[in-house]
């Protein structure tokens, strides 16, 4: 089941059915999708609005299916998987009206790939291959003559509504997973677009860049301002608070390019904050970025050891009274560490002038 699935049947004691999906048997809880089950039977089903972590939507169209003794094309993401149910997902009807779609999208939607952030990395791209559209199929549509600014207010992403194909992913994040609802779907017809409140640059909206909307979209409508790609991943807690989130660093060289949260990740399970997403490379790569102790001799900085420190602030220490000394201990560090920091105040130095520097 997916992620979505298991948070929705959590501790629940729920019986299994059967299925067929294509000719493979499955047996999944009850309250599955039937798109779920696919996935179980090692079936792929192409999909463009639905994701593991947000509430099944239905809007793309493209993840239709035959069912015996059902009407119609349902579509999978929102149908639940029922006892005995067969399932078809390759019938000559089903493919006949994913290419409709993948052709309908593809005329209203700009054909620079090779220029895009997003080559490659496409989903829509991925899913036109696979129900077999090429450019020979949407050239004999009427195409959109409509062009909208490209917002780039925001200094982490830029935002592209001519390359959004209105599948709803990003306004669903910022519902479901963010509670902020920065964004929303806005007009009707040719004129429909994923909007902000007053349609203003996202910059002057609710928005607080944690970036779950980007992360989201199946194309290129809202890529990284920074979209350099990474030849390597290197896991790691981000420093910025005590939570302790987890997430991979894309490095490319001996820079960080690109931070993108890990979904086992016990204590964030997927998402990261404006910080975790955004700011990493930021302050690892700053150039005043202080790499080693310094001590001023002279008036001026100069580097030293550890050792040379240390033996310094020790020495320091000797000239003050208990009460004319102060600890500061950091969000950045852990529970534990934070715990040490003032044990060591309190119990070797002899004051109790704690305190933290979380106020921003």
């Amino acid at each position: 089941m997916t992620a979505a699935a298991v948070n929705r049947y959590a501790g629940q004691k729920l019986k299994t059915l059967s299925l067929t999906v294509d000719g493979v048997p499955v047996r999944v809880p009850e309250g599955t999708t039937v798109l779920e089950a696919a996935r179980l039977a090692g079936v792929y089903i192409p999909t463009l609005c639905h994701d593991d972590d947000l509430e099944p939507y239905g809007a793309c169209r493209l993840c239709v299916v035959e069912i015996e003794n059902m009407r119609g094309l349902p579509t999978s993401c929102t149908t639940a998987a029922a006892e005995g149910m067969v399932v078809h997902s390759e019938t000559p009807a089903v493919e006949r009206s994913r290419r409709a779609t993948v052709e309908l999208i593809m005329a209203n939607h700009p054909n620079d790939c090779l220029a895009c952030a997003q080559n490659q990395n496409c989903e829509l791209q991925r899913v036109a291959h696979y129900v077999g559209v090429d450019e020979g199929h949407f050239q004999r549509l009427r195409r959109r003559n409509r062009v909208v600014p490209i917002d780039d207010s925001n200094p982490a992403y830029i935002r592209d509504m001519n390359k959004c194909i209105l599948c709803g992913r990003c306004v669903r994040a910022c519902h479901e997973v963010t509670g902020i609802d920065a964004i929303e779907m806005a007009f009707r017809g040719n004129n429909a677009t994923i909007s902000t409140f007053g349609d203003k640059p996202v910059l002057l909206s609710r928005c607080e860049t944690c970036g779950e909307c980007v992360n989201r979209c199946p194309t290129g409508a809202l890529v990284y301002r920074s979209n350099r790609q990474p030849t390597r991943e290197v896991k790691t807690t981000c420093p910025y608070c005590a939570v302790g989130c987890q997430a991979y660093l894309g490095v490319r060289g001996n820079e960080i390019v690109r931070v993108r949260p890990d979904k086992e990740g016990p204590s964030n399970e997927g998402h990261l904050c404006v910080k975790g997403r955004f700011g990493i490379a930021g302050f690892v790569h700053h150039p005043s970025r202080v790499k080693t102790p310094l001590i001023k001799r002279n008036g001026v900085f100069e580097p030293a050891t550890w050792d040379e420190a240390l033996d310094l602030v020790a020495s320091r220490f000797k000239r003050y009274a208990p009460e004319e000394i102060g600890v500061v201990s950091s969000a950045r560090a852990t529970n534990e560490d934070n715990y040490v920091m003032q044990k060591f105040g309190r119990a070797v130095l002899g004051t109790n002038n704690v305190d933290h520097c979380a106020r921003l």
